[in-house]
């Protein structure tokens, strides 16, 4: 019996190994497999030997390592310290020889002393810099070691049991180390630049552990979701009686809660990480590289969402809708969820930046746009390609357009999903706005936005052909309640409204693209030619206008009246664009690319000048039609000399061979007052009136004509019946006839007046006398012509 084991009193054993026992042998039936439970301890036993052995030998490398730097450290202190005792002795020796020596010798003492002390100062700061070099060294290895080892350890935990809390325990605390680890790493790249091979040296280790702790760190949270049931199913039956999905987040609860917890805290921690090393990499590169990459644990959430959804999407590829309404009700339905669970882990990691709705959103969207970008868009290409070749309906043209509509309407909805919690994304977050649009597959593809615009052009273009084509969107003025506020309507024809009404839609189709430069081109490639379309229209029926009755015909007149206003209200509409915001950012991003380029340019400014060219044109061409009339109607009274010798005639103000040019003129300018806007209006009768000034000057007073005394009255009477014609528009017509009002005024002098000035000097006279518009030699040839009886 002495050879017998005796059991230790109950009271001995541990809490820990009650509980082993306890779990272990729940039964009398389980006594029967206990050898192999001392199977089990002895294998775990020696595997704990193997690891202490491995840690044992680890310490005593590390150890003689250490021992190894401290001797070479002692022995430069040993020699520095020679070296000051040898200073020592020969700063007695020189204060003795300075004590008799001459002055000159002090001096040469004192010199080679100086000499002395600064190479004793630069080994010792040398010597520093060896210590610190060695202690900073030192201590990265012990934190890389200890983050090696629990590497290990952990791999070794996940051998025996997946997701183990010891695991987690060990990679918390190699993150802690990599943190560390990373400080130092910071603080040598400021401080001491110089030490790029420790830096480098340890970087590589660190990337080593990385290599194995991210995957690890995502393989567990994997199994963690597969454990919460994640992904939800996407359509079941309850889901459809309560048409909302079930979300694992809010019902996690004990362990597996607390595990879900430190394994996103652990991807928090570690993107943390790789976040602050790249910034360190990055100093004194001159890169323009976002450091703030997508979440990774939101990604882990929306990876197996988006490969359950893909099972649906292929069913749909005709039905873009059904996509969209699917990724919206994923994207709505868990996006609380993220903030009330998940956004407080991101904040007590101190990831700064981060919002974890937006991430989801983002994640969502993107998942999305790569489906549309391989799947998607190359079928209605390929649908395209075969509509070009004519073996398909129109169907293409349509279902690509109602796909844009659809992620139009999309963006908008989720853009609002983002803003709700209070998030803004201002103007120039081109890069965020970016994440949450599907809209951004064209950023990737600008080869597409050229076929989407392309659509848009043609599309729209056939809308407007029967608008343009259609003589009542001519005739018909624009109704008052279409009118933009601040805007006149210029008695513009119907036809510009819908112009613009439809430049105004594919101007607001390609707001949702998230960058200055595609909207800018889409602009140009949609926007543009629309607006040269209109303008080539209005060329070609004021050309055809022409044609047919050199604008002679009043009805071609008004047709060519018809298009000037449309064209004028079409550039007020445009110069109010310009000044919008988004347009006013096209400008400025063009700027920054080419410095010769204007920052407040109008990307439709070229559009606005041809609209300006063939207003200016036109009104010319009407001015010089009237005035063509009125002077074939007045030749009688441009060639008739005797008239001016004449008094005037029994009854008449004015002249019997005016009155019918005159009522020509009024006539053509009342009706063009009243069709023509009030700018060209403007324009065309001081066009005119300097027209017919120079009309009349050349073909009378300088035609070689004799004027009386009578002659000049009747001159005079008609001017005042001329100018009446315009008074209507002027309280001063005189003064668009300077040429007439000034020969008027030359007339009516005296002989004797008029000589004692030319005596005096003629230019200096006319100066005085406010005969500017007259040259000397018209002055002298009027002055000539005048007759004085007396």
């Amino acid at each position: 019996m002495e050879g017998t084991l005796v059991l230790p009193p109950f009271s001995d054993f541990s809490p820990s190994l009650l509980s082993f026992l306890g779990q272990k042998f729940l039964e009398r039936e389980n006594l029967l497999s206990s050898s192999n439970v001392v199977s089990e301890l002895q294998k775990q036993c020696e595997g704990l030997e193997l690891g202490l052995a491995d840690l044992n030998d680890r310490l005593a490398s590390c150890i003689a390592s250490y021992a190894s730097r401290s001797e070479r450290v002692a022995g430069v202190l040993d020699t520095i310290k020679g070296e000051l005792s040898d200073l020592k002795s020969c700063i007695r020796a020189s204060e003795v020889l300075i004590d008799g020596a001459s002055e000159e010798q002090s001096g040469r003492t004192e010199l080679v002393l100086a000499e002395e002390l600064q190479a004793l100062a630069k080994e010792v700061a040398r010597v520093e810099t060896v210590r610190a070099y060695a202690e900073t060294a030192l201590k990265l290895d012990t934190l890389i070691g200890d983050v090696e080892d629990a590497v290990s350890s952990s791999m070794t935990s996940l051998r025996k049991s997946s997701s183990s809390p010891g695991s987690e325990e060990m990679r918390l605390l190699a993150i802690k180390s990599l943190r560390d680890t990373e400080d130092i790493l910071m603080s040598i790249t400021k401080t001491r630049p110089q030490w790029t091979h420790l830096v480098s040296a340890v970087d590589h280790r660190v990337d080593r552990a990385l290599a194995v702790l991210r995957p690890q760190a995502i393989a567990d949270h994997r199994s963690l979701l597969g454990s919460l049931g994640w992904p939800p199913p996407l359509s079941n039956s309850a889901a459809e009686k309560s048409s909302q999905l079930p979300n694992p987040l809010f019902f996690m609860e004990g362990d597996l809660k607390n595990q879900y917890r430190e394994n996103f805290l652990a991807l928090c921690h570690l993107q943390e990480l790789q976040r602050c090393r790249k910034s360190r990499q990055l100093v004194g590169h001159n890169l323009k590289v976002s450091l703030q990459q997508p979440l990774w644990a939101i990604e882990e959430l929306v990876n197996p969402i988006a490969v359950a959804s893909q099972q649906h999407f292929s069913k749909w590829i005709e039905k873009p809708e059904f996509i969209f309404a699917l990724v919206y009700k994923i994207t709505r339905e868990f996006v609380d969820s993220m903030d009330e669970v998940l956004q407080p882990l991101v904040d007590k990691a101190r990831l700064v930046g981060y919002s974890c709705r937006e991430e989801w959103v983002s994640a969502m969207v993107i998942s999305l746009s790569t489906y549309l970008a391989k799947e998607i868009f190359p079928t209605y290409l390929a649908q395209l390609a075969e509509e070009s070749t004519g073996t398909v309906s129109s169907q293409a043209k349509t279902l690509w357009l109602h796909l844009v509509d659809l992620m139009i309407s999309f963006d908008k909805r989720i853009l609002s999903l983002v803003t709700s919690s209070g998030i803004l994304l201002f103007v120039k977050e081109d890069e965020k706005l970016m994440r949450i649009s599907v809209m951004s597959v064209f950023c990737d593809r600008p080869d597409w936005l050229e076929i989407w615009a392309q659509l848009e052009l043609n599309d729209t273009l056939d809308k407007l052909k029967p608008v343009m084509e259609n003589e009542i969107s001519w005739t018909k003025k624009i109704d008052s309640s279409v009118l933009l506020s601040g805007l006149e309507d210029y008695k513009s024809p119907a036809v510009s409204a819908a112009i613009l009404r439809n430049l105004s839609t594919l101007v607001d189709r390609c707001r949702p693209l998230p960058s200055i430069f595609l909207r800018a081109r889409f602009i140009r490639l949609a926007v543009a030619p629309v607006m040269q379309n209109f303008m080539d229209c209005l060329l070609r029926r004021c050309q055809e206008a022409e044609g047919l009755t050199a604008l002679a015909d009043d009805d071609a007149l008004v047709k060519v009246v018809s298009a000037i206003n449309a064209a004028r209200y079409c550039e007020s509409v445009l110069n109010q664009w310009a000044e919008d915001i988004f347009f006013l950012e096209m400008g400025v991003d063009e700027a920054a690319e080419d410095t010769s380029v204007d920052p407040g340019t109008f990307i439709l400014q070229e559009e606005i000048e041809t609209l300006k060219k063939f207003q200016t044109e036109w009104v010319e061409k009407i001015s010089t039609v009237i005035l063509r009339g009125f002077d074939a109607r007045c030749r009688d009274y441009l060639k008739n000399k005797k008239q001016w010798q004449d008094k005037r005639e029994e009854g008449w103000t004015v002249s019997q061979t005016l009155v019918g040019a005159l009522d020509y003129l009024q006539a053509k300018l009342l009706k063009l007052e009243g069709s023509l806007n009030e700018i060209d209006f403007l324009r065309l009768w001081r066009g005119l009136a300097t027209g017919i000034d120079q009309l009349i000057f050349s073909g009378i007073l300088m035609g070689n004509v004799k004027f009386h005394d009578g002659g000049v009255d009747r001159f005079k009477e008609d001017l005042e019946v001329l100018f009446g014609v315009f008074r209507a528009w002027c309280l001063r017509p005189e003064g668009f006839f300077p040429k007439l009002g000034q020969g008027l005024k030359l007339l009516q002098m005296k002989d004797k007046k008029i000589k004692e000035g030319f005596e005096s000097g003629k230019e200096r006279w006319l100066r005085e006398h406010k005969m500017r518009p007259l040259s000397v030699s018209e002055a002298e040839k009027i002055i000539k012509n005048r007759v004085f009886m007396n």
